[in-house]
């Protein structure tokens, strides 16, 4: 590809991302809201713009092949706090997407947008959105909006529902955790695939424990190789029996589908810091 562009290059999955998607186009175009991210690759350059500008999002993706779309705020909070950036934010992406003319949009969506399912179902890419928090309901926004584009417009669109990208710190992320590695091949076979259509796909490594089922999705050829069983002894020791009272415990959400509508998930995730020098 010529043309390839990151939303969120300045965050932590994002950053994960940048070399890798240098390897696939002949330039780069990294973006965020952040002033500088330091050094860029060979073959990148950045542009700091905000997803919120509709004619910025237009400039930005002009003569791009694709998008890789990351950019968002993070966490749960108030309806009114991811109303530009989660909802409004998205929304430009797929017009200026269409606009230019791009073949397809790479999303990095969320089990949030499925929180409130039952830890304990099995649930493959087809269960119905049951977003756990404000943060889950753009997900679902940002998938309906994927499958609607491709149906009226013919934009293809992957819509990637992360689990736990992160290092495995507590007994959830024992069935949830993706790689930084399986990440990287999951976005790669989600640019590479030849056709795509609309497609929705967990991101997720190959866990023995992994709680959702990704057999609907094998036409994009991901298939994850690291597994977070060799963390689950230590982890489990640590944490000790889990209340099942908690609705954090019960469904696909984690903390998620605990807090009150508007207050952070994250801060309770118990999330290590990575000792790699990357966000």
């Amino acid at each position: 590809m010529k043309k390839l562009v990151l939303t969120g290059a300045a965050g932590r999955l994002g950053s994960y991302l940048r070399e890798p998607l240098t390897r696939l186009c002949d330039e780069l175009v990294s973006t965020d809201l952040a002033g500088d991210i330091g050094k860029t690759y060979p073959g990148e350059r950045y542009v700091q713009a905000d997803l919120q500008d509709l004619d910025a999002m237009v400039d930005l993706l002009a003569g791009a092949d694709m998008v890789v779309h990351f950019g968002a705020i993070g966490d749960e909070a108030p309806f009114e706090t991811l109303l530009g950036p989660n909802f409004i934010g998205a929304y430009n992406i797929w017009e200026a997407a269409y606009r230019n003319g791009l073949r397809r949009v790479v999303y990095a969506s969320s089990i949030h947008a499925v929180g409130m399912h039952k830890k304990t179902d099995f649930i493959g890419i087809d269960a119905p959105h049951r977003p756990d928090t404000f943060y889950g309901l753009a997900k679902c926004f940002a998938e309906d909006l994927a499958s609607l584009y491709w149906d009226k417009r013919g934009l293809e669109s992957v819509c990637m529902r992360i689990l736990s990208c992160a290092q495995v710190s507590n007994p959830r992320a024992v069935g949830t955790w993706l790689s930084y590695d399986d990440l990287i091949q999951l976005v790669t076979r989600a640019i590479d695939t030849p056709v795509t259509g609309f497609s929705v796909v967990y991101g997720v490594s190959n866990n023995d424990r992994t709680p959702v089922d990704n057999a609907k999705a094998s036409h994009l050829g991901y298939r994850p190789k690291d597994n977070a069983e060799e963390f689950a002894k230590e982890i489990f020791a640590e944490a000790g029996p889990l209340d099942l009272n908690d609705p954090g415990n019960l469904h696909h959400g984690g903390p998620f589908a605990a807090v009150p509508l508007g207050n952070s998930g994250l801060a309770k995730l118990n999330l290590k810091a990575d000792d790699t020098g990357k966000r």
